[in-house]
């Protein structure tokens, strides 16, 4: 058996978007709340019982958040272009950085209904 486990968490963040369509109000400095998942899979460790801790999982999903919260997303070092593609490799990227192999991570925007999912098992 193969276990997923995973940690959503949300953030508040501004960015513009240089795109052929909705022009105007991408160009301007607009926001969204974005919501986000990370997860993890494998099996449970026999001397812990656990895929992994998820106080692990919280703590990295503090230091993220730490960085993406009420910023503006074209200033963030590392992220490249602000769209949720772009922050689903950023997040990979830093689970990676702190030793967290991520299956997967999912971002959304709740109000738009849109998302991206970066299926890291397929990369």
């Amino acid at each position: 058996m193969n276990y997923q486990i995973s940690q959503r968490f949300y953030f508040e963040a501004a960015h513009t978007l240089n795109r052929e369509f909705e022009t105007d109000a991408s160009r301007r400095v607009h926001g969204h709340t974005y919501h986000a998942r990370i997860s993890v899979k494998g099996m449970p460790d026999p001397s812990t019982g656990m895929v992994v801790d998820v106080a692990l999982l919280r703590n990295a999903v503090d230091r993220i958040k730490a960085t993406l919260d009420h910023r503006l997303l074209d200033e963030v070092p590392g992220l490249g272009f602000p769209t949720l593609e772009g922050l689903c490799a950023y997040i990979a990227e830093s689970l990676s950085k702190l030793a967290l192999p991520a299956s997967s991570v999912e971002v959304w925007r709740e109000a738009s209904g849109d998302s991206c999912v970066l299926d890291l098992e397929r990369v």
